[in-house]
């Protein structure tokens, strides 16, 4: 082998041979154990640097941001003339075994039965660079990323390690993240029939967290998780449905005492859960970036009445509406149609020209996926694109933290029912029929929400806005006042 030395065997003499042969075979058990050890040693760093390293690839690294953090969770604390924080929040992060976040990130291959996930895991959860968009956010894509739409609590995490709020000592914290990878786990998890090891981490977590001192201040009710998929895959005992593969991690009674932030809630038993954004493409560093990018979709042309971007499905409801909107689409020459299928998959997975639709449509159509919401309906504001809702749980039940209290403020809703029943709207009919004054009033409602909707660059200091970590941690302290208020 090239890493070990050829040997000529010589005659031993008598002051060569060894003192006793046991000795003999505990130099030869060593011999053989350090080129493994050195080999093991040398896979384990180009792993490392592979897949946790942070580097935007850029050539120009006097405009790269702020030296960045990586995935192994040891993140430098703040310089002290850093940013202050402009918010009544102080938030601890607890920091938790490495079973629950970091050691689920090495075996990346396997957190999702459809995708490897390595990339998306890679740069705290943004995923690989991707060009600039328009130009905008500095050459060589400083503030576009590949990001996988279901990695909100890696990024969430990110944020808020190097988050101006953020505490140190847990006697001036008002609120308490426990960073649990939660979703990548669960992902991992959906084709293992053994419901008791389908639940394992949950429940360790929920047994681990009532273990904290600072559990005891409130009963966990000044705790919070963030989930990067939908409640709906952690509700296996109260959801009753198909077994699909979910665990019970939101059944827990600990985990019900705490605050969850998910990109989709429950809309009708989950009064402890708060919608968040699904993560687009964008997470800009500075608010330059974020100016130049709203001035550029409130400026660009938009030809095309509306679009749909999304794929059929099976079966009776949401399918039925969605294989409405791609007939009548298809069947429009004032429609922008993209149909996802497995046999072209790229086509709805190149964020550029997906955001280039969207930035030259007036309306985008939003209709329910494999569950109420889907990460579009964001791409579709971070485009200046007017949504068009065919369910008020895809948005209007879901994230009122983010979105104004007033639907007609920002959207067109069309009725569609639960599916039961075919969609009967020809819907450039009801579009083409809204005055161009109340387009241009709604549209420049949604360009004004994409900084709020927005995850931001994870090692950005100064901001100058607020993104969708800063607005979740401001609703959250005065959510969990209130709650404490009726205790």
């Amino acid at each position: 082998m090239m890493l070990r030395k050829l040997r000529h065997a010589l005659p031993w003499t008598a002051a060569d041979k060894p003192k006793s042969s046991k000795h003999h075979k505990a130099e030869q058990a060593s011999a053989k154990l350090k080129p493994a050890l050195f080999l093991s040693s040398l896979f384990t760093l180009w792993f490392l640097l592979l897949y946790f390293r942070f580097d935007p690839l850029r050539p120009d690294t006097a405009r790269r941001p702020p030296a960045a953090t990586n995935l192994t969770l040891g993140v430098a604390d703040a310089p002290p003339d850093g940013p202050a924080c402009r918010s009544r929040a102080a938030v601890y992060v607890h920091s938790l075994p490495p079973r629950f976040n970091s050691d689920l990130l090495l075996r990346c291959r396997s957190l999702n039965m459809y995708t490897d996930m390595c990339p998306h895991v890679s740069n705290r959860g943004l995923g690989l660079p991707i060009p600039s968009v328009a130009g905008i956010g500095g050459g060589g894509g400083a503030s576009w990323f590949a990001t996988n739409q279901f990695i909100a609590e890696m990024i969430f995490h990110a944020r808020l390690e190097n988050h101006p709020c953020r505490v140190r000592d847990p006697a001036l914290a008002n609120l308490f993240y426990v960073p649990f990878y939660a979703g990548l786990h669960v992902s991992s998890m959906f084709r293992e029939r053994s419901l008791p090891a389908r639940d394992a981490l949950a429940v360790d977590l929920a047994e681990h967290v009532q273990s904290l001192p600072t559990w005891r201040r409130h009963g966990g009710r000044d705790h919070f998780l963030v989930l990067g998929r939908t409640a709906w895959d952690f509700l296996r005992l109260s959801n009753r449905g198909p077994d699909f593969g979910a665990n019970s991690l939101l059944d827990l009674p600990a985990v019900r005492n705490m605050s969850v932030l998910t990109v989709e809630r429950q809309p009708w038993t989950g009064s402890n859960q708060h919608g968040i954004p699904y993560p687009s493409y964008f997470h800009p560093a500075t608010s330059a970036e974020m100016l130049a990018w709203r001035k550029h979709v409130s400026e660009s042309d938009r030809p095309h009445l509306f679009s749909f971007i999304g794929g059929p499905r099976r079966g009776p409801g949401k399918a039925a509406i969605r294989d409405e909107l791609i007939r009548q689409c298809n069947e429009s020459a004032r429609c922008e149609l993209v149909v996802c299928e497995p046999a072209s998959p790229a086509a709805c997975h190149e964020p550029g020209r997906l955001l280039g639709i969207m930035a030259s449509s007036r309306f985008c159509l939003q209709a329910p996926g494999d569950s109420f919401t889907r990460r579009s309906v964001f791409d579709a504001v971070l485009a200046g694109c007017v949504p068009v809702f065919f369910s008020p749980h895809t948005a209007y039940t879901q994230y009122r933290w983010y979105l104004p209290a007033e639907p007609r403020e920002y959207s067109v809703f069309v009725d569609a029912g639960e599916g039961e029943k075919p969609l009967e709207v020809e819907i450039e009919k009801v579009l083409a029929e809204i005055p161009p004054e109340e387009v241009e009033r709604m549209r420049r409602r949604v360009v004004a929400l994409i900084p709020r909707i927005t995850y931001a660059h994870p090692n950005a200091t100064a901001l100058g806005f607020r993104d969708a970590v800063d607005v979740a941690v401001d609703a959250l302290l005065e959510h969990m006042e209130s709650k404490l208020e009726k205790t």
